[in-house]
């Protein structure tokens, strides 16, 4: 099993995502572009019955961190600094989220850190229903760092 198939199907599986009813629906194998759903059931409803804002940030929390794991490699430490939520519209139906992270960007912050300074780039994706239609905004900031070589100390053997 390539490494994209092994993600969607464990995410799949992990509690958080199942027991809030989100679904990696595409992992590209490359690991440039993931798409979720979160359809929209009795256990994952707030107290008016539209989406739990909880699960609608969760379907979209991880997954930019998780793209520039896969495409910067095991030289870079990446991980989430901070993120925000903009809800724009209550629904009652199944939402999708869609990460395209492409080739330039990975490129520029391959570039940006290739000296050992930490990167820090914010990315934002639209939380829509089937018809297009922004439920809420996600914006995450990632912080990227090359990872420094070991050395011996000096007089080590």
């Amino acid at each position: 099993m390539n490494p994209a198939t092994r993600l969607r199907w464990l995410a799949n599986l992990w509690p958080p995502f199942l027991f809030a009813g989100i679904r990696l629906l595409e992992v590209d194998p490359e690991f440039r572009k993931v798409r979720v759903v979160l359809r929209h059931r009795f256990f994952n409803r707030n107290y008016v019955g539209t989406h739990f804002g909880g699960s609608l940030f969760s379907m979209a929390d991880p997954f930019w961190m998780i793209l520039l794991i896969h495409r910067l490699g095991p030289g870079y430490t990446v991980w989430d600094k901070s993120a925000a939520i903009d809800f724009k519209k209550a629904v009652r139906e199944a939402v999708y989220v869609k990460f395209f992270l492409a080739d330039e960007v990975v490129d520029e912050i391959r570039e940006a850190a290739r000296d050992g300074t930490p990167v820090t780039r914010w990315f934002v994706a639209d939380i829509t229903t089937a018809d297009g239609t922004v439920v809420a905004t996600v914006r995450k900031e990632v912080h990227v760092r090359l990872r420094q070589r070991r050395t011996a100390a000096p007089g080590s053997s």
